[in-house]
Protein backbone atom coordinates (compact mmCIF):
# COMPACT_ATOMS: atom_id res chain seq x y z
CA UNK A 1 0.00 0.00 0.00
CA UNK A 2 1.23 4.02 -0.77
CA UNK A 3 2.76 5.62 2.24
CA UNK A 4 -0.29 8.54 2.92
CA UNK A 5 0.84 12.21 2.77
CA UNK A 6 -0.35 14.28 5.52
CA UNK A 7 0.40 17.76 5.80
CA UNK A 8 -0.20 19.98 8.78
CA UNK A 9 -0.58 23.53 7.12
CA UNK A 10 0.29 26.75 9.31
CA UNK A 11 3.37 28.79 11.41
CA UNK A 12 3.81 26.73 14.29
CA UNK A 13 1.67 28.03 16.54
CA UNK A 14 0.14 26.52 19.77
CA UNK A 15 -2.42 25.00 16.92
CA UNK A 16 -0.48 24.33 14.80
CA UNK A 17 1.31 21.75 16.76
CA UNK A 18 -1.45 20.01 18.82
CA UNK A 19 -3.53 19.27 15.31
CA UNK A 20 0.12 17.51 14.50
CA UNK A 21 0.11 15.55 17.37
CA UNK A 22 -2.90 14.54 17.16
CA UNK A 23 -2.93 13.37 13.24
CA UNK A 24 0.05 11.38 14.54
CA UNK A 25 -2.05 9.63 17.44
CA UNK A 26 -4.64 8.97 14.23
CA UNK A 27 -2.21 7.52 11.99
CA UNK A 28 -0.77 5.32 15.13
CA UNK A 29 -3.95 4.17 16.16
CA UNK A 30 -4.80 3.24 12.52
CA UNK A 31 -1.25 1.81 12.21
CA UNK A 32 -0.95 3.21 9.18
CA UNK A 33 1.90 4.40 7.26
CA UNK A 34 2.33 7.46 6.71
CA UNK A 35 4.62 10.69 6.42
CA UNK A 36 3.44 13.81 8.77
CA UNK A 37 5.01 16.84 7.24
CA UNK A 38 4.21 20.51 8.72
CA UNK A 39 4.24 23.33 6.45
CA UNK A 40 4.72 26.10 7.55
CA UNK A 41 5.74 28.45 4.69
CA UNK A 42 2.66 31.17 4.13
CA UNK A 43 3.06 31.20 0.56
CA UNK A 44 3.29 27.48 0.42
CA UNK A 45 0.20 28.03 2.72
CA UNK A 46 -1.93 30.48 0.58
CA UNK A 47 -1.11 28.87 -2.72
CA UNK A 48 -3.38 25.76 -1.25
CA UNK A 49 -6.19 28.33 -0.61
CA UNK A 50 -5.60 28.37 3.32
CA UNK A 51 -6.78 31.76 4.84
CA UNK A 52 -6.95 30.14 8.32
CA UNK A 53 -4.86 27.76 10.05
CA UNK A 54 -3.99 25.14 11.32
CA UNK A 55 -5.15 23.23 8.31
CA UNK A 56 -4.73 19.49 7.59
CA UNK A 57 -4.04 18.16 3.97
CA UNK A 58 -4.36 14.24 2.98
CA UNK A 59 -2.71 13.29 -0.19
CA UNK A 60 -2.63 17.43 -1.25
CA UNK A 61 -6.40 17.36 -0.31
CA UNK A 62 -7.03 20.09 2.26
CA UNK A 63 -9.72 18.17 4.53
CA UNK A 64 -10.20 20.66 7.36
CA UNK A 65 -9.13 24.70 8.01
CA UNK A 66 -8.87 26.88 10.72
CA UNK A 67 -9.36 24.31 13.68
CA UNK A 68 -7.86 21.45 15.76
CA UNK A 69 -9.30 18.53 14.73
CA UNK A 70 -9.44 15.66 17.18
CA UNK A 71 -7.32 12.06 16.64
CA UNK A 72 -11.16 10.27 16.45
CA UNK A 73 -11.90 12.69 13.78
CA UNK A 74 -8.91 12.53 11.70
CA UNK A 75 -9.07 8.96 11.81
CA UNK A 76 -12.79 9.30 10.09
CA UNK A 77 -10.79 11.58 7.14
CA UNK A 78 -8.06 8.73 7.10
CA UNK A 79 -10.71 6.01 6.74
CA UNK A 80 -12.49 7.78 4.34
Amino acid sequence: METMKIEVLGTGCKKCQQLEANAREAIAALALEAEVLHITDPIEIAKRGVMSTPALAINSQVVSKGKVLTPTEIQHLLKA
